[in-house]
Parts: C-alpha cells; sequence; structure tokens
C-alpha cells in the first residue's frame, strides 16, 4: 500500500469488498457471479486515486460503491465501506440520501446523458447543494460562478443560462464538474469523465478537474482505461482485472516501476508503430475537389482532395466535427458529393450510393465506430459473417459455413464463437465480426470509421494489429478515420489532416508528422496523451491554440 493511502485518517477506506449480481442464462438456472473481490484501499482527504482496468475489471462498479450504490441488480454483499470511519453500508435510506449529493458527488462518463435538456445549466448545477440544504440560492449561485470560472468556462457570468444543446461536449463535461463540486463535497467519483472527448478537448476538461480538485481540496476517484490520462490527475493508482487488485502503488512506482505483467502491458500499450510505404505515387482512390452538405444546405466538406495508392493505408485525422466521417459517407455514395469526383481504380464512382453496381459496392466496404449499432441483435455470428457471402457470391451451405469459419480463423477467434449473438460478445470481438463480415465481400477497399475509439487501449492494440496483418495477407487499402495521434504513427502510410471541413495538412505520415506544423497539426499532435508524470502541465504551456471543444 502507498505511504499516501495510509488507513490513518483516510476519508475513504474500502476493506475486502465483494460485489456480485445475478445473470441469467436463456434456458439455464439464474447464476451469482462475483463482481469484485477482496478489493481494499485508502484514500486522504484532498487526494487523488486512479481505478485502472479493462472494460469488466469493476472499476466503476468499486466507484459506485463509495455511495453504497449497487446499479442494474449489483449487490454488495462483503466487506466495508468506511467515510470518515463510519461504514455507510450500514445506513438506513435516509442517511444514504443524506450522503448522496452532499458528502459523495458522481461525474459521469456521458454529460450530455446525465443533463435534462430542459432545464438551463446553472438550475441544474445548484440543485443538489439546495435539496439538502447545504446554501441558500444566492449563495448556490456565487458558488457555480466561481466554479466556472475555476473550471474555464467561457463567459462564467451568464454560462448558466444555457441549456445543455448550447454547449459543446467538453464544456458540458466541465459543467458537470461543477454540478458536482457546488455542495463541497468530500469526495468525487470520476468515471471516465473524459473517454468521450475527443484528444484535444480531453486536455482541458482533464486540467480543470485537477485545477478544481486543487482549488477545493476535494478527494477524488478517477475511473478510467487509459493509464497515461489517469498518470495526469493521480497521486496514487490501483490497476484491477476481473474485480480484482492487481497493482496497487503511487503513481510514480505504477508508471516508472511495474511490478506486474499486466502492468507492464498497460504502461507499454501506445508503443505500436510501423514505417511508411516507401513509394506512395500510385492512385487506387482519388478524391478530387469534393464539397459535401446536408440538406439543409449546411457545407460540411470545402474542396477537400488526397489520394491514396493500393495496398496502403491513409489515416484521416482530426476532431469531432471535423468533417472525417462525412467523407466516408461520400466515398460510399451514403452522401453525394455536390462538388468535385471520387475515381477508384481509374473509374470515376457515381455520386450515388443507388447508382453504384454490386460489384462496385462488394469492393469498398466499412467498418463502424460502434459495432453494437452495426450488428442485428438477433442474429448469430454465423449469419452476420455470411450475409455478405450470400449477397456478393451466392454462397449457400456448406460451402458457405466453411468460408465463415476460415473468416472467423483469419481475425483469430476461432469456430467456437459461430453460433453466438452480438450480447455475448466482448466489445472488441464485436469489431473483430465486423471486420470478418466486411472482408467476407473480398474488398479491395475498407473504411474504418474510428472502429477502436469505443475499446479499451490493450484490446485497441490488439485489433489494430490484426489490421495489419490482414493487410499484409490480402493486400487491401485502408482509409482509417480518426482522432488519435498514437493510431496514426501505429498504421499510417499518408496522412490528412482536417479541420472544419477542410484539408490542412495532406502527404507521407513521415512529412505531415514533422515538423514545422501549422499550428492545428501541432495542437492534435500535442495532445496524445503520454506515459509521463507531469506530461500535461509540459502540453499547456507549449501549445499554440486551444481546441474546438474549448
Amino acid at each position: 500500500m502507498p505511504e499516501s493511502s495510509s488507513a490513518k485518517n483516510a476519508l475513504l477506506s474500502v476493506k475486502n469488498l465483494k460485489i456480485e449480481a445475478t445473470s441469467y442464462p436463456p434456458g439455464e438456472p439464474p447464476k451469482t457471479v462475483t463482481l469484485v473481490e477482496g478489493v481494499s484501499f485508502d484514500l486522504q482527504k484532498g487526494k487523488v486515486l486512479g481505478l485502472i482496468g479493462e472494460s469488466g475489471a469493476g472499476k466503476s462498479t468499486i466507484g459506485l460503491s463509495a455511495l453504497a450504490y449497487g446499479r442494474g441488480g449489483v449487490r454488495i454483499t462483503g466487506g466495508q465501506v468506511l467515510l470518515d470511519g463510519k461504514d455507510i453500508l450500514t445506513l438506513d435510506k435516509n442517511g444514504i440520501r443524506s450522503i448522496r449529493g452532499a458528502r459523495v458527488c458522481y461525474v459521469a462518463q456521458s454529460a450530455a446523458a446525465a443533463f435534462n435538456p430542459a432545464h438551463r445549466l446553472g438550475d441544474q448545477v445548484i440543485e443538489a447543494s439546495l435539496r439538502h440544504g447545504i446554501m441558500s440560492r444566492e449563495e448556490a449561485k456565487k458558488r457555480a460562478l466561481y466554479l466556472f470560472q475555476v473550471l474555464g468556462l467561457p463567459n462564467p457570468e451568464s454560462f448558466g443560462e444555457r441549456y445543455p444543446h448550447q454547449v459543446s461536449g467538453g464544456q458540458l463535461q466541465r459543467a458537470m464538474t461543477a454540478m458536482a463540486l457546488c455542495p463541497n463535497p468530500e469526495l468525487i467519483v470520476f468515471d471516465e469523465p473524459t473517454t468521450a472527448l475527443d484528444v484535444t478537448t480531453q486536455i482541458d476538461v482533464l486540467a480543470a478537474i485537477k485545477h478544481a480538485i486543487e482549488e477545493t481540496h476535494t478527494a477524488a476517484l478517477y475511473i478510467t482505461h487509459d493509464l497515461a490520462v489517469v498518470a495526469q490527475i493521480s497521486d496514487d493508482i490501483m490497476v484491477l482485472r476481473h474485480g480484482k487488485t492487481v497493482e496497487y502503488g503511487t503513481t510514480k512506482q505504477v508508471i516508472e516501476a511495474p511490478r506486474e505483467d499486466y502492468t507492464r502491458a498497460l504502461v507499454s500499450v501506445r508503443q505500436t508503430k510501423r514505417d511508411e510505404a516507401p513509394d506512395q505515387t500510385g492512385t487506387q482512390l482519388k478524391i478530387e475537389h469534393v464539397s459535401a452538405g446536408y440538406g439543409n444546405g449546411f457545407k460540411v466538406l470545402h474542396d477537400v482532395s488526397m489520394h491514396l495508392p493500393k495496398g496502403q493505408t491513409l489515416a484521416i485525422v482530426g476532431e469531432s466535427g471535423s468533417g472525417k466521417s462525412t467523407l466516408a459517407r461520400v466515398i460510399t455514395g451514403l452522401l453525394p458529393p455536390t462538388e468535385g469526383r471520387i475515381t477508384f481504380e481509374g473509374k470515376e464512382l457515381p455520386r450515388a450510393l443507388k447508382g453504384r453496381s454490386t460489384d462496385e459496392l462488394r469492393r469498398i466496404q466499412m467498418i463502424y465506430q460502434m459495432a453494437d449499432t452495426a450488428m442485428n441483435p438477433r442474429q448469430t455470428v454465423r449469419d452476420i459473417v455470411g450475409r455478405p457471402l450470400s449477397f456478393y457470391f451466392g454462397m449457400h451451405g456448406a460451402k458457405k459455413t466453411a468460408r465463415v469459419k476460415e473468416l472467423l480463423d483469419q481475425i483469430e477467434m476461432g469456430t467456437r464463437f459461430l453460433d453466438r449473438y452480438p450480447a455475448e460478445l466482448s466489445g472488441g470481438q464485436k469489431q473483430r465480426v465486423a471486420i470478418a463480415r466486411a472482408l467476407a465481400a473480398e474488398p479491395e477497399l475498407i473504411l474504418c470509421d474510428e472502429p477502436t475509439s469505443a475499446l479499451d487501449p490493450l484490446v485497441a492494440e490488439g485489433i489494430l494489429n490484426l489490421l495489419l496483418k490482414l493487410q499484409e495477407e490480402t493486400a487491401v487499402s485502408y482509409v482509417f478515420i480518426t482522432h488519435d495521434i498514437a493510431i496514426v504513427r501505429a498504421i499510417a502510410d499518408s496522412v490528412a489532416v482536417m479541420h472544419r471541413g477542410r484539408l490542412v495538412r495532406f502527404g507521407p505520415k513521415s512529412k505531415v508528422l514533422a515538423p514545422p506544423f501549422d499550428d492545428y497539426t501541432d495542437l492534435l499532435l500535442k495532445s496524445v496523451p503520454e506515459m509521463e508524470i507531469g506530461w500535461l502541465e509540459r502540453v499547456l504551456a507549449t501549445r499554440r491554440m486551444e481546441s474546438a471543444g474549448n
């Protein structure tokens, strides 16, 4: 146990925590599942403990136990959760209500889902303070104004008058932090507050949270799956896997001298890199002076031109709203361009999807960001991967099944997943099935629309390595859409940087990622979290522009 987290005078002391849930497998009797077992830690006043691990590690479940809460039928069945020496698990409902939103507050991953769209932000920020009788309305408004200033929100005097839809994602996440800090709590649970944000916006939110914690001397549990992020804000780190503690120590020790293999894997996760192709003169895909917009006349793309040689990877990088996914829709024909043209293998593609032949559709496939919404939940893996085989090649019966098995072997999953449904797969497994479905069409080009952004770092790295392996085996080309420069370094041959619908920079990876940089490319490059204590402060001191989310 780290010295800074000794049990003496701890604000929060969790001892031998055990948390269970009941699962209901179809056709089988209910089963008790242990989610967290034997977890213990201590948190001092004003300190930050980072809880790190992949999905399913028990991070959020442990964080919510600090509010004596288990969601979705989860039960705290063992151990103690001591707040200032008192076990909150023994409190009655009124006792627990007096703690939640007053002494212990919670910041969710998705601020957009946590705010009521029908109420102004200011009213929601002060609501808990008023409900608990902690301060008067005037005092709460003054406290909210102070927090808006501390968190670096624009026009703090009038910011509270806005509705949730009138601010950016990064601003909304900081407003939620203000809502949690307003009652002046002793402890805040931050549940992946920057995971859903662009890397550029993430920096501003992370810096604001760190500054606010220091200003208010509030203790915090900071939950994330990104070790590089938690290294910037935490005093101590607990690494979790399968509901158990893997490693627990100071941030410096865990980052610089990890003891366990799993922790060492997390520390080295962003180190996948490959050299670019030496010859980038060929042109399989050519995008010439493309502009596009949506039905209301809103123009998204402005005179965009780039090209991709056969068998290589073009990374299109930029913040949310830069036009990356819109360009992918134009390439596929889902959104016809208003100007310009797209050529594939020397032949101009029809602008709209309905004008393209079956073979033109087959040759360009797409892998989506959210595999969950891209699959029919009522179809098995056999059906999902087999659909393109029937549609494009007329395969049926044993021949089709044999090809599906080959594809599952190719994506390193094996045939045991043939008859599973999407709900029975992990996030990484779903994305591998989505890759197999794309490969089933035997395409020459695959558009990858942020296929790893919703995955844990270790799982994401596995997907990137799989895509590289498949490219070597099949010579397929990729257009890889991302906002993460670390992924660009790992997978790209050429890079296109986009900002507000315009092409800012384009060329071989070695040239685009080499100075001198324009301000926007400089911002993107500096926004990738590094496994280094003090990285956040160094970046904030040297960057030349702020993110669009700020």
